[in-house]
């Protein structure tokens, strides 16, 4: 058997050694090249999970800005809370505070991984609370381009993933990922993400209905980090590529681990909302 130590004078044996050093470094990227565009996807959607872990409870003001194809506007007011369930997707609220004819409508959500998520609309001028059928997801926010499921957080199972490609916008780097639904009854077969590489946030995110056509583009803007660890955007713009509409949303006053309970996410919560 072939022993190192029967290379032979302390030359020859430098020598072995130093070939082996070369055919290791030579090796190594071809082995960080073993990992799948699939593997690299999932783990870039692992790290901005984890990086925005640990927020506990957030609540924000937002103002949002419906356009419709002749650049007409209209301005609803809303107030959001949001709670973080370790283990499962996070619970949301959100309350219509204006215009007249929406005050008081009051949107909830559970998220779930892969499980279909719930999802209930309190209407107050019936004083009813109408659930959402998780077949229909797709449909329409309150007249915006944002639908249902984009409401939902993006648990990291509800997708499979591929990185495509490094590319720069706006003058950062970012990360191209290709994200497919894993559940049922979506209204994208895939979702193109660009996840800044510093923040590991999204910076702009394609969306491809059911016939793989591009339907709408949702961009980030105004990122601002609080309590030295999570970065929130100040604007977030959805444009619908097929109806020419756009739904503008700027936020504000974020504040966190503010004693949210799951007391504040049940049903009844939504008619007690003020």
């Amino acid at each position: 058997m072939f022993k190192p130590s029967d290379t032979g004078s302390p030359a020859t044996r430098s020598l072995n050694g130093a070939a082996l050093l070369l055919g290791l470094s030579l090796l190594l990227p071809a082995v960080a090249a073993a990992e799948t565009a699939e593997e690299k996807g999932l783990a870039i959607a692992q790290e901005a999970e984890r990086r925005d872990t640990g927020w506990k409870d957030q609540t924000a003001k937002l103002r949002m800005v419906l356009r419709n194809r002749h650049g007409q506007e209209s301005t609803r007011r809303i107030r959001s809370k949001t709670l973080e369930v370790v283990g499962d997707g996070d619970k949301a609220i959100s309350i219509f505070d204006s215009p007249r004819d929406v005050k008081g409508t009051a949107f909830l959500s559970y998220t779930h991984a892969i499980k279909p998520d719930d999802q209930w609309l309190y209407l107050p001028a019936l004083k009813r609370i109408k659930r959402i059928s998780s077949n229909n997801k797709s449909g329409p926010f309150m007249g915006s381009e944002f639908a249902y499921e984009d409401l939902s957080s993006q648990e990291v199972e509800k997708y499979t993933y591929k990185y495509l490609r490094d590319e720069t916008v706006d003058g950062r780097n970012t990360f191209v990922v290709e994200r497919k639904p894993r559940y049922k009854y979506s209204g994208y077969t895939r979702l193109v993400t660009w996840i800044d590489q510093e923040m590991y946030q999204p910076v702009k995110i394609e969306f491809y209905d059911r016939k793989g056509k591009l339907l709408k583009t949702l961009q980030f803007h105004d990122y601002k980090q609080y309590l030295g660890r999570f970065w929130r955007p100040g604007h977030m713009r959805m444009d619908n590529h097929q109806t020419n509409k756009s739904t503008d949303l700027y936020w504000e006053e974020y504040r966190f681990d503010t004693g949210l309970s799951a007391r504040d996410f049940d049903r009844n919560s939504l008619k007690r909302t003020r």
